[in-house]
């Protein structure tokens, strides 16, 4: 976790569109954004660089506040160079929109104390153009209240096994705290922000489609609780679609 005594810390905080990528993390392809970072890095240091990421965002997911670190050579630049450097090296869909110097124990993902994402649905049979893969289109009406009895349910420390996909190994501990779902409409737009101190592989968009199939009365609130209660039961089943998913904000 430390660094050299002649490299400093560059905490970066980013903003992509998740579109073209193959997600966030370095890919055989070499498509992901950590990737493309890299790459930045490589054309403006002799020698190439490690990027940490506070976490994986999937292909297509969507970010206003993905945090990194890498450490670079003592007094290379000044952070606004950095910025300025960095950004005229990456694709237009990737930016730097902060960068500082941070302490030689700070670590992107291991310093991390929780996080918040946006969850962004257009209930219309019509879906507005600008907001094509931006959101997830659901061309009926869903049940708003009921949409927020939802969230209300998943608020709070539960074993949300049912509500999570399979990296290839079970996770070993799959309790979780939401602090907080909030949920808002303007007229044809939804959004739900939920802040936690962790999830699982897969779990917002899980839990926003598990809210959205009780919303639009294809399951009940019973049937939250009863995979809340016993998480061995089975998964939910229901995943929203990765387009309407943002990585708003990781806390330290």
């Amino acid at each position: 976790m430390g660094a050299a005594r002649n490299t400093s810390r560059l905490k970066l905080t980013l903003a992509y569109d998740g579109r073209p990528f193959s997600g966030w993390q370095s890919q055989p392809n070499k498509n992901g954004v950590q990737d493309h970072l890299r790459k930045a890095f490589q054309n403006l240091l002799p020698t190439p660089v490690v990027v940490h990421g506070a976490g994986r965002t999937d292909a297509g997911v969507h970010a206003l506040g993905q945090v990194a670190h890498v450490d670079v050579p003592s007094e290379r630049f000044a952070p606004a160079t950095w910025i300025a450097a960095l950004n005229a090296n990456l694709p237009p869909e990737i930016r730097v929109m902060r960068c500082q110097f941070a302490s030689r124990d700070f670590h992107a993902r291991y310093s991390a104390i929780g996080k918040t994402y946006r969850y962004r649905l257009w209930s219309n049979a019509i879906l507005q153009p600008l907001e094509m893969g931006r959101c997830w289109h659901l061309p009926f009406r869903i049940d708003r209240e009921l949409l927020s009895d939802a969230a209300a349910r998943f608020v709070g420390s539960h074993d949300f096994a049912s509500f999570s996909a399979s990296r290839g190994k079970p996770d070993e501990n799959t309790i979780r705290t939401i602090q907080w779902i909030d949920v808002r409409a303007a007229k044809d737009l939804i959004r739900l922000d939920l802040e936690g101190t962790g999830f699982l592989y897969r779990m917002v968009r899980m839990l926003v489609g598990s809210m959205v199939r009780v919303a639009s009365g294809k399951e009940n609130l019973a049937w939250i609780d009863g995979l809340l209660r016993h998480p061995a039961i089975g998964k939910s089943g229901y995943t929203a679609p990765a387009e309407g998913l943002y990585l708003l904000k990781v806390k330290y």
